[in-house]
Order: structure tokens, then sequence, then C-alpha cells
């Protein structure tokens, strides 16, 4: 059945592969400080940052990297004048350096946005608000993490 032997040799060539690919030692991939600001210039470009109007609460210790809740309170009359378009979340040794953005409008009635995030180490974590009028604002906070994100022994 030349079905067969077409299936079989892809399986196989498939298996072979994921058999290499289990040997193989991986290094954890984390971002940097700089990677962090080189994702903050990507999303504001040369504006300015300003400090305030920006409120990040986050716990400052967590046992288990793998469900950190986040929130983003940002001061915004959210009118159709002036509102909040964005809030971006950026971290300094994650993986991706970029955590998340969510876009807003008037219609949101609160500039407010609530969720988990994983984290690999302690670190940094940068909010950054940006308004209608194409201004920037921020706030940060250090996080202290004592079981890293995915590397628990899963038994």
């Amino acid at each position: 059945m030349p079905g067969t032997m077409k299936r079989g040799a892809t399986r196989r060539t498939f298996l072979a592969g994921a058999a290499m690919l289990s040997v193989l030692p991986l290094a954890p991939a984390f971002a940097t400080p700089e990677a962090m600001a080189a994702a903050i210039k990507e999303v504001v470009g040369d504006k300015p940052i300003r400090e305030g109007r920006v409120t990040l609460d986050l716990p400052p210790l967590v046992e288990n990297g793998n469900a950190v809740p986040l929130t983003v309170s940002v001061e915004s009359p959210m009118t159709e004048a002036d509102f909040i378009r964005a809030i971006h979340v950026f971290n300094e040794k994650n993986p991706q350096p970029h955590v998340f953005d969510a876009r807003l409008g008037p219609q949101n009635g609160k500039a407010t946005v609530a969720t988990r995030i994983k984290l690999g180490d302690s670190q940094k974590i940068v909010a950054i608000a940006e308004t209608s009028k194409g201004e920037f604002f921020s706030a940060s906070a250090d996080v202290i993490v004592t079981l890293a994100a995915c590397l628990e022994d899963i038994t």
C-alpha cells in the first residue's frame, strides 16, 4: 500500500525529530532590562513618558509565578474628547518583554484592566497608559517570585 509507506515514513521522520529535540538541552530564554526598554520604545517612540495617573497593583512577593494577579488603573474622564486609548504592560525578565496591550475607548467607562500573568523570575513590571491625545503615563513595581513560572516539578 503506497499510502501506508508514505504515512509511516512521515511518522518515523516526526518521531526521530521529536527524539532529537528531547535530548537537546534547552536554555531558558529571558528578556533583559535593555530588551524591555527597546519594547517600550517600539510602543511610545520618542515621546516622553511621565509618571502619574497610572496605578499598578500586584503583590510585591508571590510564592508561585504561574498566576500573578495584576491590575492597572488609570485616572481618566473616559469621554469622547479625553480617554485612555491603550494600557501596555512590560517586564524585564520573562521570555518576551511585551506582556500585553489592552485597547480601550470612552465606552469602557473606566480605564482599568485586571488579569493574571506568568512571571519567570523576580523582576520589574512596567505599565504604560496611552491617552487619546498621544501622551504616555507610567507606573512600575518590583515583584519577588519565590517559585518561578514553568519551572516547578510536576509529578
